[in-house]
């Protein structure tokens, strides 16, 4: 997908409207239309790229740098009991629009709206095996 086909860099360049709740030369956040919970926001970096992949560390630097700042206006106005934050990437992990966003979702209690419902494997794995994917991981974060 090519920047002129995102609907999140039409959002940035102002082609389509948003709620836009902050704004700098290098991030911009609005909020989510569901508004899964109240104060429900994104926030994307306004360089295209498609997923955390294929993010340059500049460019996820400058995204996480606002995240806190961001989540604490939404604790200040709102007083959510605590807050997700949730970013999917590619289709099999529930990803709909192919620009980076992390979701800023704030947690008013068990009824809210949103759930997470995972299921652990904690009886699956060894502590051996749990080494072994570490150090394969590992591996390739240091090459």
């Amino acid at each position: 997908m090519s920047h002129d086909d995102c609907i999140f860099c039409k959002i940035i360049d102002g082609e389509i409207p948003s709620a836009k709740v902050y704004e700098d030369e290098k991030v911009y956040a609005f909020l989510d239309i569901s508004q899964v919970t109240k104060g429900h926001t994104l926030v994307i970096p306004k360089t295209h790229t498609k997923n955390i992949y294929e993010t340059p560390p500049e460019v996820a630097q400058e995204l996480f740098a606002r995240i806190p700042k961001i989540a604490n206006a939404i604790k200040d106005v709102y007083q959510p009991q605590g807050m997700n934050l949730l970013n999917n990437n590619e289709k099999a992990a529930d990803q709909s629009v192919f620009h980076l966003h992390l979701h800023l979702i704030p947690r008013y209690g068990k009824d809210d709206g949103y759930a997470i419902n995972w299921t652990t494997h904690v009886d699956d794995y060894s502590q051996e095996d749990l080494q072994q994917i570490a150090k394969e991981i590992g591996e390739r974060v240091q090459a």
